[in-house]
């Protein structure tokens, strides 16, 4: 099995060694298996897993949901742990949605103006002509 140092995983990730030492610490990764000469020794599924909580950390999730996440995800794969995840990642996704919307909105209002400034410009552009 192949494994990483915490500095390729930094690399990878484009977390620093710090951030990485401290989800470990807070919770956020499970504690990663240490080689002989106690250096951290990441394996594939903690990658995925960094990755995932990356994705979350990107759409705005906060570190005390993520921290119930992971620990409802240390709990297995049981009804009280997976339907609980599930219901904050559609809550999650939801609100997600609603910024996207109105992201949306607002572009389309950028969009508008755009067009309004280049008409401006056009009809300036002929009279000075």
């Amino acid at each position: 099995m192949v494994t990483l140092s915490i500095s390729e995983v930094a690399i990878r990730s484009g977390l620093s060694m710090d951030t990485l030492r401290y989800y470990e610490k807070i919770g956020l990764i499970d504690a990663v298996p240490r080689a002989l000469n106690g250096q951290r020794r990441y394996r594939e599924d903690d990658l995925r897993w960094i990755d995932f909580l990356l994705r979350l950390r990107a759409t705005g999730m906060g570190i005390a949901d993520m921290q119930r996440y992971a620990s409802l995800r240390r709990e297995g794969q049981t009804l009280a742990s997976v339907q609980p995840r599930r219901e904050m990642l559609e809550a999650h996704a939801a609100a997600l949605a609603l910024q996207i919307a109105s992201l949306q909105e607002n572009l389309s209002l950028l969009h508008s103006k755009i067009a309004t400034y280049q008409q401006m410009e056009a009809s300036l552009s002929s009279e000075q002509h």
